[in-house]
Order: C-alpha cells, then sequence, then structure tokens
C-alpha cells in the first residue's frame, strides 16, 4: 500500500475541500492516487457538495444549550448561503442537534474533531457527512462556523430574535442551594441581554491588555494634540478619555441597559448582596453571524 502522505491529504482537501480525515481515508482506499481518491470522495457525496465550499455563507444561526443544572453551556454559529435556507426547519433541527452534540463533547473539543465525529442523530454518519447531504440536498454551502463550550458556575443565555446574535454568560459564586433562586435566573438574563445589546470586550478593566491600553493612550494623545490641547493638560485628559473606553468596554463598568443609573458590577454587587452569595461574572461568549470566519475556512463539507 502506497504511503499517505500530509502533502497528498492537503493536496486532496484543496482539490475537494474535504476533511482531513475523509481524505485520508480516501486515499488508502485509492492506494495513494489523487485522482481515484477525488473519485471516492464523489461517490460519498462529500466532493460533490465541496464544489460550493468557495461560496460566501454569511446567513445562518446562533444556538446555545445548556445541561439541566445550567453549569454547563455551548454557544455555537452554523452559516449557510441565504436566510430562507437558515429559517426552515429541517436546517433549525440539524443545527439543534449539532449544539446538542457540542455540549456533550468533552471540554476543548475542536471544529475539525467535532466534524469527523458520529453524528448524535445517526451514528452511522460523521457530522461532515451530515453536512454534506444537506448541502447536496439543498444546493447551498452551509459549515460549523465556530463553537465554545462553558463548564462551571451558573451560565445564562440570550438569544436575539431571528438567531443572529447569542449570548453564553458564567456567573460564579452561587451554591447549589440558590442555583435555581429568580433572583440569580433574572441577573443571568440581564447580563446576557446587556453583552447582546451593548457588545462589551472585557468582562473588568484588569483584562484589558497592557498593548491594548497603550495604544488606546496614544490614540486619545494624538487627539487631544490634534484638538489644539497644550501639553500639560493632555495626560489629565487621557485618563478621563480612559475612563470612558473603561465604561464602553468593560462589562462591569458599563451602564445596565435596563437602568442606566447603575453599572452592571452595581447591579451584580446588589443582587449577591441580596442574596447573600459572592456572586461574579467571571466570562461571555457573544456569536454574531458572519462576524467571524474559521480559521480554515472554506467549509468542511
Amino acid at each position: 500500500m502506497a504511503e499517505i502522505t500530509a502533502l497528498m491529504v492537503k493536496q486532496l482537501r484543496e482539490r475537494t475541500g474535504a476533511g482531513m480525515m475523509e481524505c485520508k481515508k480516501a486515499l488508502e482506499e485509492a492506494n495513494g492516487s489523487i485522482d481515484d481518491a477525488v473519485d471516492v470522495l464523489r461517490k460519498r457525496g462529500i466532493a460533490s457538495a465541496a464544489k460550493k465550499a468557495t461560496r460566501s455563507t454569511k446567513q445562518g444561526s446562533i444556538t446555545v444549550a445548556l445541561s439541566g443544572d445550567r453549569a454547563a453551556g455551548t454557544i455555537l454559529e452554523f452559516n449557510c448561503e441565504s436566510d430562507f435556507v437558515a429559517r426552515t426547519e429541517d436546517f433549525q433541527t440539524m443545527v439543534g442537534e449539532l449544539t446538542q452534540q457540542a455540549l456533550e463533547a468533552p471540554l476543548g473539543t475542536t471544529r475539525d474533531a467535532m466534524l469527523e465525529a458520529p453524528y448524535r442523530a445517526d451514528a452511522t454518519q460523521t457530522v461532515q457527512q451530515i453536512i454534506a447531504g444537506k448541502i447536496g440536498k439543498i444546493g447551498e454551502n452551509m459549515q460549523i462556523a465556530r463553537f465554545e463550550k462553558i463548564e462551571g458556575g451558573l451560565l445564562g443565555t440570550y438569544i436575539h430574535p431571528g438567531a443572529q446574535l447569542g449570548v453564553l454568560v458564567q456567573v460564579t459564586g452561587a451554591s447549589p442551594a440558590t442555583a435555581s433562586n429568580e433572583e440569580i435566573q433574572e441577573l443571568l438574563r440581564d447580563v446576557a441581554m446587556q453583552v447582546a445589546a451593548a457588545d462589551p470586550q472585557f468582562v473588568r478593566r484588569e483584562e484589558v491588555t497592557t498593548a491594548t491600553l497603550d495604544k488606546e493612550r496614544e490614540i486619545q494623545r494624538e487627539r487631544a494634540r490634534q484638538e489644539g490641547k497644550p501639553e500639560k493638560v493632555i495626560d489629565k485628559m487621557i485618563e478621563g478619555r480612559m475612563s470612558k473606553y473603561f465604561e464602553e468596554f468593560c462589562l462591569l463598568e458599563q451602564p445596565f441597559i435596563k437602568d442606566n443609573t447603575v453599572t452592571v458590577g452595581q447591579l451584580v454587587a446588589d443582587k449577591a448582596k441580596k442574596i447573600g452569595e459572592p456572586l461574579a461574572v467571571a466570562r461571555f461568549v457573544r456569536y454574531k453571524v458572519g462576524e467571524t470566519a474559521p480559521a480554515d475556512a472554506p467549509a468542511e463539507a
């Protein structure tokens, strides 16, 4: 049997758009012949689907799934070409299954590993084969763009109407006895909605990197110079403008969207005091359809 090299797999992937493991298996079956391996993939319906892999996938859906105790959750973006397809029941059912599969997968599972895994609703096929089948049936390119799983604490979610924007939020500090407390559930919903509406980049100012701060300060310094401000007052101006920067980009310093007289940080502190638990926002994930393409696009089909 001919040796199957990484270069051969790469060349077959470039020709067909099929996944790495599918290409390797096809090359093994074709005894190292790339042309024959293309035929193998075509027979499986993968290469024909991959012809559509260069088409833009700017529509799609954001979905979330939580474990029963809300201690684990996944957010997933699945893309297609048209809004019409994204709204079909068939599409939504498949995406729901994929999101649940991502939730059940081990923490840190990669997109490639997900594509090669057996599909949870039909273990006779891989996720990649299921997607390829949908591409062949519907006639549109589609792909898992990205997903992320969070474990620990309590998780809150928000999906904006239309499923083009979604958020997963992690709050720590709640004891099992108070995890179902309505006040905590309301806090989770409110913080998730805040992230969706205000698009923060960090939870707290301590997370902002030194490089980011230095860059922002230089931008504000140059702005002040362009405005003709004297050098002796620029430093004080910069600190004031940096406070505005934190207010805009750090979740806990943003004005709460339902009551802008308090910050999100104050909201969390008030809830913690009321419940008697050391509640804290640990992290969040915010996905918007089409905002970020996967590093290995085109689609795995």
